[in-house]
């Protein structure tokens, strides 16, 4: 191995072991302050865009996993790392591979990323946070919650593209790695 190659790996590594950390700090506050706990899991998984777009390889999958378990072994409050965790810290990691596929395609893809995800947190609400769920036992409820869900994960899958063209274009060149 070079000597360029080992430098560009400690790089990235710690780079990576910064945004872990800054992901466990974000995820805090919405641990802190309940009421923006779905909202720091966005800002969280913003760090995971920035490890795709220039870290690449297995970094981000590594970033959200480690941001995912260190996260729950120290908050208090568990619902903004479950939402990082079961969605939205790797979401950005799939966007890329999704939307190399036609626009019709990524988008059913898309929707059945988040419909899994979905039922995948209902499921573990049901099994360690049943408390949470109270007042949403009628079908119908939880069908107007998917509904919102998804206005809701298509407008952040929107914004998303705008920060990663608006990165791509204004920003790159101030943060590249080098």
């Amino acid at each position: 191995m070079s000597r360029n190659s080992t430098r560009q790996q400690i790089k990235a590594l710690t780079v990576s072991a910064m945004l872990c950390a800054l992901g466990v700090i974000i995820l805090a506050l919405g641990s802190f302050i309940e009421v923006i706990d779905l909202s720091v899991a966005v800002i969280a998984s913003l760090l995971t865009v920035y490890a795709v777009i220039e870290l690449r390889g297995a970094y981000p999958w590594l970033i959200w996993l480690v941001t995912s378990i260190v996260a729950f072994l120290l908050l208090p409050l568990k619902t903004p790392v479950l939402f990082y965790a079961m969605l939205a810290g790797y979401y950005p990691i799939l966007k890329e591979k999704i939307e190399k596929k036609p626009l019709l395609i990524s988008w059913a893809l898309k929707l059945c990323v988040l419909t899994a995800s979905l039922i995948v947190i209902y499921l573990l609400f049901i099994a360690f946070l049943p408390e949470m769920l109270a007042g949403f036992e009628a079908w119908y409820l939880l069908l107007g919650l998917y509904a919102a869900c998804t206005v809701v994960f298509v407008l952040y899958d929107v914004c998303l593209t705008q920060l990663i063209t608006f990165y791509l274009v204004k920003l790159q060149k101030r943060f590249r790695i080098k």
